[in-house]
């Protein structure tokens, strides 16, 4: 019996080495169901906490529950939920605390007043079939999640060619600062003028500058912007026009300059509303919202699935690992449903 239960033992060891995340995933579990049956005790505080605050509490906890190498990345305001990203090996995780610290954990062991925020719950469960499928992927350009779908999805859009209508197309508000501002006008204007090179400037774009962020190791900007519009030979006179005429049109630097905590970004306000966007990224495949996972190989596979009749290219093996997130093609991530929202 002994040695039988040491066989097991070893066998759960040799999975946990080759996926550290079902350690991760088994540890959280446990520790959500203990909060659960003990009322989330040592972590209420009676008062609303600040983003900081909750970071900080997060970590100390899981630290002090035995989860180890987590860092904190990052923590937003998610539809009256405060999201606090940790990030492991590469990997990225969300966890979600409440305002007063009275409850934390993933998201699906919340209660449903606060896991109906979760965005699977906009997605569709069929896609309408199309001769030339409308793929729209929803971003902000320095959201780490968005950074992550546009790495996935380029080498799909890529391997389809002219068999697809595709759009990178910008959630209705910013949350990233002037840079985000900046760089989404730039983006809808490559698409209008120089359509062809938009995926050769993304690519050069999505490299990242090769500074890494000291405290969570991390690529954290962009390339070089003029480094790569000089690459792709975009023509930086007819872009700037553009982007004058469009930031007149759709009052980007009015609504930037607003004070407002996350400004409004309007270029694509009709589809955001049309479609019911709620964050970075969300993908649009023939008018509706789908899911899907962020490596190529499930990006082809759901695009290929609007098809009325798929072409050959839908039988091209993709890679299946999934993408860092934030910049640099090298690495890989967890496939991950986390927005920015």
């Amino acid at each position: 019996m002994e040695e039988e239960t040491e066989k097991k033992k070893g066998k759960i060891m040799g999975k946990i080495k080759k996926n550290p995340w079902i350690f991760v995933t088994i540890t959280l579990a446990i520790i959500t169901l203990i909060l659960l049956i003990s009322n989330f005790s040592g972590l209420i505080t009676g008062k609303t906490i600040s983003k900081k605050e909750a970071g900080e509490m997060l970590l100390n906890f899981y630290e002090q529950s035995g989860v180890q190498g987590l860092k904190l990345v990052s923590v937003d305001e998610v539809s009256g939920l405060y999201q606090v990203v940790f990030e492991y090996e590469g990997n990225l995780v969300p966890i979600y605390i409440s305002k007063d610290g009275n409850l934390m954990g993933p998201l699906s062991a919340l209660p449903d007043s606060a896991s109906s925020t979760d965005s699977g719950s906009q997605y569709q469960s069929s896609i309408p079939k199309s001769d030339k499928p409308k793929v729209e992927l929803f971003v902000m350009s320095y959201c780490p999640y968005g950074t992550q779908a546009e790495k996935g999805i380029i080498p799909a859009v890529k391997t389809l060619g002219n068999s697809i209508d595709f759009k990178i197309r910008f959630v209705y508000y910013a949350m990233h600062g002037e840079k985000e501002v900046t760089e989404n006008l730039r983006e809808y204007c490559i698409q209008k003028i120089a359509p062809n090179k938009f995926l050769d400037y993304m690519t050069c774009f999505l490299e990242g500058d090769g500074v890494i962020d000291e405290t969570y190791g991390l690529i954290m900007n962009g390339n070089d912007v003029d480094y790569c519009l000089a690459q792709v030979g975009i023509d930086t006179d007819a872009l700037e026009n553009c982007m004058a005429e469009a930031d007149k049109e759709y009052s980007v630097t009015e609504n930037l300059e607003s004070g407002a905590t996350y400004p409004r970004f309007n270029v694509d306000l009709e589809l955001n509303e049309e479609y019911g966007v709620q964050g970075s990224p969300t993908l649009v495949i023939n008018g509706n919202i789908v899911s899907s996972g962020r490596d190529p190989a499930s990006y082809l596979d759901i695009i290929c699935q609007a098809f009325t009749d798929a072409p050959e290219e839908c039988s091209e093996v993709l890679s299946s690992d999934v993408p860092n997130a934030y910049f640099g093609w090298g690495g890989t991530g967890s496939s991950t449903s986390a927005q920015c929202a």
